[in-house]
């Protein structure tokens, strides 16, 4: 018996951290489908082109160290915005989401696109300071030397390409459940997160 639960929200809202623990819970598979475009705008700065690249993915693309660095991260909002290359990654995506036991997605467009009929929807967010601050303790742990004023303007950048893209653009699925994790301790959003979805088991 398949269970999908859609999680999406916006960069360093919580939603990966979320997502994981739900699944430990839950017992279920997880996906960070935002790996996906990573690894994509990871080949495109080798060289390849973007579409070539998505259709071309493999499952280890995904495991290269280098997905989490701050120049991978600005090429995959780059290649989000391509239609093609959305295209490419949705069977991928809804073949992950179908698997026997239950799978837990997060990204930008889980309850709205790719499994709009998810059986439980997370929209998690947190205001771009916060979201920052996070993004900035991330990326000086891996020693990636940067300012919070740079972060900033990295994640507003970002959120502005997210909502404003005419593919898929990050929204809140109608009948997501929305959770602010601005104040929230990761225990009080995990909480909130596994309550929402056992009320829709």
């Amino acid at each position: 018996m398949s269970f999908t639960v859609a999680v999406d929200g916006p960069a360093a809202a919580g939603k990966g951290t979320i997502s994981r623990a739900v699944a430990a819970h839950f017992g279920f598979a997880h996906l960070d489908t935002g790996l996906l475009y990573r690894a994509v705008g990871a080949r495109m700065l080798a060289g390849e082109k973007p579409i070539a690249a998505a259709e071309a993915l493999l499952p280890e693309d995904l495991e290269r160290p280098e997905l989490r660095t701050a120049e991978v991260a600005q090429a995959a909002s780059k290649v989000a915005v391509i239609a093609e290359v959305r295209a490419a990654l949705v069977d991928f995506q809804r073949a992950f989401a179908r698997r026997a036991g239950g799978a837990v997605l997060d990204g930008r467009d889980i309850g709205t696109v790719i499994c709009p009929r998810a059986q439980a929807k997370l929209f998690v967010t947190a205001s771009a300071e916060v979201r920052a601050t996070r993004r900035l303790k991330e990326l000086l742990a891996a020693g990636h030397p940067t300012t919070l004023a740079e972060v900033l303007e990295d994640v507003k950048a970002r959120d502005a390409r997210d909502m404003n893209r005419s593919e898929a653009p990050l929204k809140p699925a109608q009948d997501a459940v929305q959770i602010d994790t601005s104040t929230l301790s990761i225990e009080e959003a995990v909480e909130m997160a596994i309550a929402a979805i056992e009320a829709r088991r």
